[in-house]
C-alpha cells in the first residue's frame, strides 16, 4: 500500500469514528430517528377521535408533516404512536340536509369509511354509538326520530336490532371494531324521555343499556373480534355516583371498561394526584378497567377563523400554560396520572379538527382548532410526542 493511501485510510477511519460517536442531526424535530416504538392496546390504549377528518378533508382542510409534506392524518398519527381511532355514529342525522343537501357525515357510510382508514393504517377502533340523530351529551340525549313515541319494550328491541345491524354490516366489510361504546356521556341516561335517569331511578336506562350490551355479546359469539364494551360518563367528579347507579340501581355489570370524559374546563378534579386517586378508587370499587375516552388541552388562545372556540384558554390549569409546550406537558402528565391510578387508555377528542370550510349547526370553520395536534397551517405540534413517551407502569 502506498503512503498516500495509508494516510487516506487513516483519515477515513477517523471520520467514521467521529461520526459514530456523534448523533446525526435530525432535520425533523418531531421525528425520533428509527423510533418504531408504539404501545400495544393491551398495554395502553393511545387513541384519537377522528370522527371529523373525512368532513374536514372534503371541505378544504389539509394536513402536513413537519417538513411540509401533505400527509394522511390516520397514517401520520399511527406513525407517531396512536394505536386506536374512536369514531361516533349518529342514527339518522337528517338535519345535515339543510347544511349539505344530503346526509354526509357521522352516518353509517361515513363511519365505515373512517373505520377502514383506521384499520388500513394499522389501528384498532372504538365505535361510539350515540343512539341519537345528533350530539348526545350530559345536556341532551334525544331519542332518534325513527324511535320517537315507542314504549320501553319496543325501544329496547330497536336498540338491540340497530346495534346488531351495525355490527353485522361492519363485519361484512372486515371492519369489526375492537371496542364499542353503548351511548355517549350518559350522565342523565339515554333516549329521553323513556331512558332518562330520574333521581335514583335507573331502571329504564338500565334496560336500554342491557339491550345494547346483549346485542354486542350475542354478536361476539360468532365473531373472531369480540368488541370490548365501554360505558361512558362525563367528568371524573360524576364517575362514582353514576357508576354506582348503573351497577347497583340498574344492575348493569356486564361491561368491560368505564369510560370517562375529562375536560379541565368543566372538571372539579384537576390535580394530577386527585385524578390518580379517582381512577384508582373506581378500578378498585367496581372491578372494571378505566379509560379516559375524551380529553383535550389548548396550545393557544388564538383563533384561526371567525368561529368562537369552545375552550378559549383563559382558564388554564396551574402549571400548564396555554402554549405548545404547555399542551405537551399537560397531556404527558395527565397520561401518567391516569396510568398511576391503573387506567388503561387515553383518547384525545378531535385532534384533527383544524379550520376548514366545514359547516356545522352553528358556524363555519372550527371551534376546536386551538386544541388540535396541528397548527393553523396544518403542521404538527409537539404535543404528539406524548403518545410515544415512556411512561411508568
Amino acid at each position: 500500500m502506498k503512503s498516500s493511501g495509508i494516510y487516506f485510510f487513516i483519515a477515513l477511519l477517523w471520520t467514521v469514528a467521529v461520526s459514530c460517536g456523534k448523533p446525526m442531526e435530525n432535520p425533523d424535530p418531531l421525528v425520533v430517528t428509527q423510533d418504531t416504538f408504539r404501545y400495544e392496546t393491551s398495554k395502553l390504549v393511545m387513541g384519537a377521535d377522528l370522527s371529523y377528518v373525512n368532513a374536514i378533508e372534503e371541505n378544504g382542510g389539509t394536513f402536513y408533516d413537519s417538513l411540509g409534506k401533505k400527509t394522511d392524518p390516520f397514517v401520520f398519527l399511527h406513525d407517531k404512536g396512536a394505536n386506536l381511532v374512536r369514531v361516533r355514529l349518529w342514527h339518522n342525522p337528517s338535519w345535515q340536509n339543510n347544511l349539505y343537501g344530503s346526509i354526509k357525515y357521522s352516518h353509517l357510510a361515513d363511519v365505515t369509511k373512517t373505520i377502514k382508514r383506521a384499520k388500513d393504517a394499522g389501528m384498532s377502533v372504538l365505535l361510539d354509538l350515540h343512539y341519537s340523530d345528533n350530539w348526545a351529551d350530559p345536556a341532551k340525549q334525544e331519542t332518534p326520530k325513527a324511535w320517537l313515541n315507542l314504549n320501553l319494550q319496543t325501544l329496547k328491541d330497536s336498540i338491540y336490532n340497530y346495534t346488531t345491524k351495525v355490527l353485522n354490516h361492519l363485519k361484512s366489510q372486515n371492519l369489526t371494531p375492537e371496542y364499542i361504546q353503548i351511548g355517549n356521556e350518559n350522565n342523565g341516561g339515554m333516549c329521553h324521555p323513556v331512558g332518562k335517569i330520574t333521581g335514583n331511578n335507573y331502571s329504564n336506562f338500565g334496560q336500554l343499556l342491557a339491550s345494547g350490551i346483549s346485542a354486542v355479546r350475542n354478536f361476539s359469539s360468532n365473531s373472531t373480534i369480540k368488541p370490548k364494551i365501554i360505558l361512558h360518563v362525563a367528568q371524573l367528579q360524576n364517575s362514582d355516583w353514576w357508576a354506582n347507579g348503573v351497577t347497583s340501581q340498574a344492575g348493569i355489570t356486564d361491561f368491560d371498561i368505564l369510560g370517562l370524559s375529562h375536560y379541565f374546563l368543566w372538571s372539579t378534579v384537576s390535580k394530577n394526584t386527585d385524578i390518580t386517586k379517582t381512577i384508582s378508587d373506581l378500578t378498585t370499587k367496581y372491578k372494571k378497567k378505566v379509560m379516559i375516552v375524551e380529553t383535550a388541552y389548548p396550545w393557544t388562545s388564538q383563533s384561526a377563523d371567525g368561529y368562537n372556540n369552545i375552550i378559549s384558554g383563559q382558564n388554564a390549569v396551574d402549571g400548564y400554560p396555554v402554549t405548545k409546550e404547555g399542551q405537551l406537558k399537560y397531556m404527558t402528565d395527565l397520561t401518567q396520572a391516569m396510568i398511576s391510578g391503573g387506567g388503561v387508555g387515553m383518547i384525545y377528542w378531535e385532534p384533527c379538527w383544524i379550520s376548514s370550510n366545514l359547516k356545522d349547526q352553528w358556524n363555519t370553520g372550527s371551534s376546536w382548532e386551538n386544541n388540535t395536534f396541528f397548527d393553523f397551517t396544518g403542521k404538527p405540534l409537539p404535543v404528539i410526542k406524548y403518545m410515544k413517551h415512556r411512561y411508568t407502569f
